[in-house]
């Protein structure tokens, strides 16, 4: 059984799939307490539902994606073999994780979308550092399906990614996304940044929030 807050269908707001029709299975539960959270609703508890309440769920909706999310999707156990019976179903699955936790037992056909917090989230010691290198190895051998984001509020944020990136190769192996902390800095300013140095990532707005009130649940 899983936890679960909510399941809907909307548009990919977010990662190199944004703008594509999704099925969103959001897991209750995270404990780690963003400064920035978006979905602090995730933390209470949620809909006990089995695995293959869920899978109906997401074949009555038949959107051409499932992303699996959170709260802290990793947290549960029983979201291990939700998405390998998903792939084997043959559905294109998701994971955004927020990055605390080791991906490495997660099915490899699962795009991974991983969570990179910086200072101002005050939880970017909380980083699971094992991630980057797994995605790494996986990318060098062909087998890896990993995109990292990080979203900045300012400018020290900023120039933390940058070192980071710096000093990991992390943008020359796979998609590397950077976005603003919605509110609280200018897109453009985030662009002049990435254009002035060069830097190697995708940048990305979370699109949800220009199409519907930035305070909208279930989109």
């Amino acid at each position: 059984m899983l936890s679960v807050t909510e399941i809907f269908y909307s548009i990919q707001g977010e990662s190199s799939f944004a703008g594509w029709p999704c099925t969103f299975v959001r897991l209750a539960g995270c404990g780690h307490g963003c400064s920035d959270c978006d979905t602090a609703y995730a933390e209470e508890a949620g809909l006990e539902m089995s695995e293959d309440e869920i899978i109906d769920r997401v074949h009555a909706v038949g959107a051409p994606l499932v992303e699996i999310t959170g709260g802290e999707p990793l947290r549960q156990q029983g979201v291990y073999p939700l998405m390998e019976k998903l792939c084997n179903l043959g559905e294109t699955v998701l994971l955004e994780t927020g990055g605390f936790l080791s991906v490495a037992g997660v099915d490899p056909r699962v795009h991974r979308i991983i969570d990179i917090k910086p200072p101002s989230s005050g939880v970017s010691e909380g980083n699971h550092p094992e991630n980057i290198g797994l995605a790494l190895r996986s990318e060098k051998n062909g087998v890896g399906s990993f995109e990292f984001k990080i979203v900045v509020a300012d400018r020290p944020d900023y120039l933390w990614a940058r070192e980071l990136l710096a000093g990991t190769g992390l943008a020359e192996a796979c998609t590397v996304l950077m976005g603003v902390v919605f509110g609280k800095l200018e897109p453009e300013s985030l662009a002049r940044w990435i254009l002035e140095d060069r830097l190697r990532v995708r940048m990305q707005l979370q699109m949800h929030k220009y199409i519907w009130p930035p305070d909208t649940r279930g989109v």
